[in-house]
Parts: structure tokens; sequence; C-alpha cells
């Protein structure tokens, strides 16, 4: 049978556009923890690049569709540890879950190549176009549908403390924008040399080369200005206690559970601490209904005569029906309550069932699986001379939230954790890395607890200063220095982004219109 030459040549045009796509998703996978190679960033959409010259708008879709497909298909593995081992469904439904996912996010990687390459059409250089629309579609991505703010290009950089300074001005998108801008000039002077025929770009070489030296100057005065006095200095206790998930809510393992933080915590606060961290869930019962256990905790933080702040699940009647939270609750020296933060970004399938009163086959599907209601406002904890900025595991990873905390007057962010859920996988890494965008954005320290790890302690400039390793029993101790509050990033949020949404509105509807006119 002999096929068509034609389409023989689009088959194999497709294949090796298809392999490159493949080439840019395994290096962008790359660059994220682990193994944390950043600076493939810097060069991984050139295969991309290379991949879509000369294609036509629905061909580059379909080529970003790949690239994100393969990329987020790495990222991601770790899903199917959730829903197998976990959540316990069967293979059979965890993968077309995480399939649906993965494909999900993959549609804003193919929106944006279409967007650049529709620009590029009717004269709009990639070097504006992509950049744009890659940034507009990850905001997008971020609230869309409860959104899932995971693993945008510029989260890979959070080990480059003087590139991510500028996340108080633009977030992590300023970040991710400067890295498809040089992916693209690299794009460009790669074929130029190559004798392709392209030239060299010189206009978009000279605005990469001022736009990076603005952003490192940048960077390093903000790391090398001296702090401001924002009040006393906290000397913290962060605790890991290590419980397995698959005991954590057994009544039979509850006396150990609160046996290990207790003996966790006593030699954690030796020298004296004024703020105790136990991680998300670490009482593995309701606080407001055990007054045993409960006297057993207040009692603990009289005898350390410091403050403590635990999760624990919690209660409360709305319209009469009564209603279950994700909560942390903050204990006084004197062993009084002096408050509760609620979770308010739950997470989908994890901690409610969406459209679950439609969708009742996915509710027999997650048997198990808890089914919460979202707290209703941002509300810092006040341990007398620090207020607190609660965040609850996956909370952490929406910008917006810790700065409705830091604007109600936090000046330090805690993120309590149990990643106990991604097993021995790269997911409690990338969470990490995604967090420490929380601190620079509102130039405010971020002390992380973590069930299983990564305990943590970061402070306003994005820095690490000390971490756990993965399951085991640790404890983490510093002195941290509250955060001033002050940022841009606080004052217009993700106006920058926002910006990048219009703008990439603006090109499709040039183009559309350029186009009708040109077939008229």
């Amino acid at each position: 049978m002999n096929v068509p030459v034609s389409f023989s040549a689009l088959v194999q045009l497709f294949d090796r556009r298809g392999c490159l796509a493949i080439a840019s998703g395994i290096l962008i996978a790359l660059s994220f923890p682990n193994p944390g190679l950043s600076f493939l960033a810097w060069v991984a959409l050139i295969p991309l690049l290379i991949a879509m010259e000369g294609c036509t708008p629905p061909v580059a879709f379909r080529i970003g569709l790949t690239c994100g497909i393969t990329g987020y298909a790495f990222i991601l593995y770790w899903l199917n540890i959730v829903f197998v081992r976990y959540g316990h469904l069967p293979w059979s439904v965890s993968i077309p879950v995480y399939l649906l996912l993965v494909l999900w996010l993959a549609m804003f990687y193919g929106l944006s190549t279409f967007i650049a390459r529709l620009g590029e059409l009717v004269g709009i250089k990639a070097a504006f176009t992509l950049p744009v629309a890659w940034v507009a579609f990850d905001f997008i991505r971020s609230f869309l549908f409860s959104g899932f703010a995971w693993a945008m290009l510029g989260h890979s950089q959070f080990r480059t403390l003087p590139l991510i300074q500028i996340a108080d001005l633009a977030g992590v998108y300023g970040i991710t924008l400067l890295i498809v801008l040089a992916n693209i000039v690299l794009h460009r002077a790669l074929r130029a040399v190559s004798g392709a025929g392209v030239p060299y770009p010189v206009k978009s070489a000279v605005i990469l080369l001022i736009l990076l030296c603005a952003t490192l100057f940048y960077g390093f005065d903000r790391l090398n200005e001296t702090e401001t006095d924002q009040g006393k200095p906290l000397r913290i206790a962060l605790i890991q206690g290590n419980i397995p998930q698959d005991v954590k809510w057994s009544p039979e393992f509850r006396e150990l559970t609160v046996d290990t933080y207790e003996r966790l915590t006593r030699e954690a606060s030796k020298g004296g601490v004024d703020l105790i961290v136990w991680p998300e869930s670490a009482v593995p019962f309701f606080f407001q209904d055990e007054p045993l256990q409960a006297e057993r905790i207040r009692g603990l933080a009289r005898e350390l005569n410091a403050c403590l702040l635990f999760g624990s699940p919690a209660h409360e009647l709305r319209n009469g029906k009564s209603t279950f939270l994700n909560s942390a609750f903050l204990i006084s020296p004197q062993g009084e309550t002096l408050g509760r933060a609620d979770k308010l970004h739950l997470v989908p399938l994890g901690e409610y069932i969406p459209l679950g009163r439609f969708l009742t086959f996915i509710n027999k599907l997650v048997v198990g699986i808890g089914d919460f209601s979202p707290g209703e406002r941002a509300v810092p904890l006040n341990m007398g001379s620090t207020k607190l900025g609660i965040q609850v595991c996956y909370e952490v990873i929406f910008p917006e939230l810790a700065r409705q905390y830091v604007q109600a007057g936090a000046r330090v962010l805690v993120a309590i954790t149990n990643d106990a859920w991604f097993g021995r996988s790269s997911a409690p890494y990338q969470h990490l890395a995604i967090s420490t965008f929380r601190a620079i954005e509102t130039r405010t320290p971020l002390i992380r607890a973590a069930n299983t790890g990564v305990t943590a302690i970061v402070d306003h400039n994005g820095h690490i200063s000390t971490m756990t390793s993965l399951f085991v029993e640790a404890y983490r101790t510093g002195e941290i220095k509250p955060g001033s509050g002050e940022s841009l990033y606080l004052t217009i949020g993700d106006a920058p982004a926002w910006l990048c949404v219009f703008l990439t509105a603006g090109i499709a509807m040039f183009a559309w219109f350029k186009r009708k006119k040109t077939k008229e």
C-alpha cells in the first residue's frame, strides 16, 4: 500500500515536533525537586520553540499540550501514591484521575503556545507573546475550578535567592516571565549561530539583559538590607512526630501519638522557647471534645511556659448544621485557648468531594476520606507579642491566602502540614519550594512543621536556615524576627499577572481581527 507523500511528511513532521516537545517536558520536570536541577529551566523550552517553528496555531497548541503532559506526568507522579495507598482507590481509577489532572494542567501550556504562534502570524514577536501568555495562563490555572498553583516555572528557582527577591514585587510570575524570555532569546541566538537565516535577537537580548541585571541588583540589595526592628525575636521549636498515616487515626495509637509529641517537645524546649508548633492534625481527636486529653496538652504549655500551636479537627454549628473543620489551636503559656484558625482552601477529593451531591459514585470511590468545610475568613492568632498567620497544608501554595493573613496583621506565617500522604516522593520538597515564595512575597518569615517532613525555618528572604529529613522523628529550633509586613506585592497583589491576562486577551483579539480582515 502506497502512503501519500504529503501524509507521510505530515506524520514525520509531527513525530519530530512531538519528540522535541517531550524533550522540553522532561527538562522542565528535572528542574523541580527532586532532582531540582534548576538551571535546566533556563533552556528547557528551547526544544519546544524549535518544534513550534513554522507551524500553525492548532499545531502549536498540540506541541504545547505534549510538552505539558510530559512535564506534569513526571512532576506529579506522586499523586498515585496518594490515591492508591491512602485514598484506597484501585489503579484502574487512580491512573485516569491522575492523567485527567495532568491533561488539565497541560492544556494551559498548549494555550500559551497557541497564543504565541497566533501572535507571530500577525507580526507580534514571540519574545513578547509567549512570556506574557505563559504568565497569564499560569495565573488562570491558579484559581480556575478551585485552582492548582503547583510547579510554576518560577518555583524551580527557590534556591537562587538573588533572583527570586522580585517575588515581593510581582510574585512568582515575575520569575516565570524572565525564564520564558531567556529561553526565547537563547533559542533565537542558537538558530542565528547555526546559520538558519534567523537574525540575532538583539533587541530581545538587550531587554533580557536589562531585566536580569535589574532583578539581580534588586535581589542583592534586598539580601544585604539591614532588618528594621519589628519586635522581639521569637524562639521557636518545630516538632516532627513522624506518625504513620495508616495508624494516625487509630484510637489504640492515640496515647503513643501524644507521648511522642510530648517527648520531642520537652527535648526541643530545654533551652527555653516562646512558641512550639506541632503539625497538621497532630492531635488525632477533637480537642474541643476531649477534656482529659486537652488538659494534658494545656499542662504541657504551662510546664514549658510557652505558647503551643497544634493541628486538630474541629466542629461548629453553621445554620443549625454541624460543620467539620481542619483547624489549628493556639494555647497560651497559662494553658488558655488563645484562638483557632480554620483551613480556608480545602483539597478536592481529599477534604471534600467536588459536586458530591451529583457525583455520588465518587463518594464510593473515596471511602474514608474526610468531608470538611472551609473556614470563613483569615484570622491571625495572637500570641501576645506577635500575630501568627496559619496556613494548613495545601493552602500554602496559594499566595492570596498568605497575603490576607499578613494584611490582617500576621507577622509570622506558620505552615502546618501532613505530607505523609506523599510517601517517599518528590512532593514534600516541591511543597517546601513553593512555600518559600510566601515568605518573600509578604516579607514575613515562614516556619513549617510537617508530620513526616520536611520541617523547616524560612526567613523573610526565602532562605531555608534549617530543615529535616523525611520520615524521621525530629525537631528544629531557632530564632526568628517578625516580618515587616511591607511589600509592593502586599499592596497590588496579582495586578502584574492580571495585566498579562488582559494583554493575552488583547493579542488574541488583535490576531483574530487582523486575520479576518486579511481574508476579506
